[in-house]
C-alpha cells in the first residue's frame, strides 16, 4: 500500500516511525514549513521533515493547501505532488494545516487522521493538555477516516489509555504518541482486505480542546488547588505554569495538592510554608506544594536546590499581590 504521510511534531513523527518499518510504501510527506527555534532564531525543520529526510523520503512543505487562498502556488505544487505519488491513502497526524476537500478525494482510499482523544470528546487542536487539565480519567486514540469538519468524521478504530494521577501533557503524549502509531497500521492493515467498519460519531459528548495559549498559563490562586495542579500537569511541558513572587515569575513544572484544611488566615497565593520537601502555597480550599520550580533564566530544579538559590519563607505572596509589590 502506498501512503502519503501528513504531520509535523514529535507525536506525527512516531507514527511516521512505525509506518516506514511496517514496510508501507511512503513516496512523499507534507510538513509545515520550517519554522525559527532556540535563541538564535535558527531555521528548524519539523521532527517529521528530519526523520524524512534521514529515510530519503521527498517532502514538501506548502503554506496552505487552499488552491484559492493566500499561497495558491504552494497549492498547486502541493497538488501536483499529491497526484504524483499516486497513494492509496493519506495519513494525517498532528499537521496543522486544514485539509480541503480536494485532498481529502484524491488519495483512493481517502485520508486516516490520528486524533488524541475518544472522539467525540475532546476535538480540535490540544486534546491531551485539555483532557488532563480537565481531570479525566481516560482518553485514548481515535483512527478517523477524515471530512470537511473538524474532527467530525466517521470512527475506524479506538482504543483506551488511563489518565494516570501523576501523568503530564509530556509523559502522556509519549504513551498516546506509541498507540497511535500501531492503531494507524492495523488500520491500514485492515484497510488493504477490506476490514475497516466506520462507525459515526454520537451526537453526544461533544466537546472541543481548544488551542493552548500562552496566557492560561498564569496561576490564579483564587482557584482550587486541585484545578491548579491539573493546570500545571497538562501545561508540562508547555507553556509551563507560571506565577510572580518576589519581584520574579516562577515557573511551576510540579506540585501536589496537601490533605488537611488551609492554616486559618492564610490568603490565595501565600506561602504557608518552605521546606526541601517543597514550598506550600494557599490556594481557595486547600495547600498546594510546589516540588520543582524553574526561576528566570534558569533551569527546573526539585524544591530542596530551589532554594538554594532563591529565598522563599513564609508570608510571602504568589500572584498579583507580588507584582503589585515589586
Amino acid at each position: 500500500m502506498r501512503i502519503i504521510f501528513a504531520g509535523t511534531p514529535e507525536f506525527a513523527r512516531v507514527a511516521l516511525a512505525q509506518l516506514h518499518a511496517a514496510g508501507f510504501e511512503i513516496p512523499l510527506v507534507l510538513t509545515q514549513p520550517d519554522r525559527p527555534a532556540g535563541r538564535g532564531l535558527k531555521l528548524q525543520a519539523s521532527s517529521v521533515k528530519q526523520f524524512a529526510l534521514e529515510h530519503n523520503i521527498p517532502v514538501t512543505q506548502p503554506r496552505s493547501l487552499r488552491l484559492d487562498g493566500k499561497y495558491p502556488e504552494d497549492a498547486a505544487a502541493a497538488r501536483a505532488a499529491i497526484e504524483a505519488a499516486q497513494a492509496d491513502a493519506m495519513i494525517v497526524a498532528a499537521y496543522g494545516l486544514i485539509l480541503p476537500q480536494w485532498v481529502l478525494t484524491t488519495p483512493r482510499l481517502g485520508c486516516f487522521n490520528i486524533h488524541a482523544s475518544l472522539l467525540p470528546r475532546w476535538r480540535g487542536a490540544a486534546p491531551i493538555h485539555r483532557a488532563i487539565e480537565a481531570g479525566d480519567n481516560e482518553t485514548g486514540i481515535t483512527i478517523m477516516r477524515m471530512d470537511a469538519g473538524l474532527d467530525t468524521g466517521d470512527m475506524l478504530l479506538m482504543e483506551k489509555v488511563a489518565i494516570l494521577p501523576a501523568d503530564t501533557t509530556a509523559s502522556l503524549h509519549d504513551r498516546l504518541a506509541a498507540l497511535g502509531g500501531r492503531l494507524m497500521v492495523e488500520a491500514l492493515e485492515l484497510a488493504a482486505c477490506g476490514g475497516l467498519a466506520p462507525v459515526k460519531q454520537p451526537d453526544q459528548g461533544i466537546s472541543y480542546a481548544h488551542k493552548i495559549e500562552k496566557h492560561e498559563a498564569a496561576i490564579d490562586w483564587a482557584d482550587g488547588a486541585t484545578a491548579i495542579e491539573r493546570r500545571i500537569r497538562a501545561f508540562n511541558p508547555f507553556p509551563v505554569a507560571a506565577s510572580p513572587v518576589a519581584g520574579a515569575s516562577l515557573k511551576i513544572w510540579e506540585s501536589a495538592v496537601l490533605p488537611g484544611q488551609l492554616p486559618a488566615g492564610a490568603r490565595p497565593g501565600e506561602v504557608v510554608a518552605v521546606s526541601e520537601r517543597g514550598v506550600d502555597v494557599a490556594a481557595a480550599d486547600a495547600v498546594l506544594r510546589l516540588t520543582r520550580l524553574q526561576k528566570p533564566g534558569g533551569k527546573p530544579l526539585d524544591a530542596a536546590e530551589f532554594l538554594r538559590g532563591f529565598a522563599l519563607a513564609p508570608g510571602m505572596v504568589f500572584g498579583p499581590a507580588a507584582e503589585a509589590a515589586s
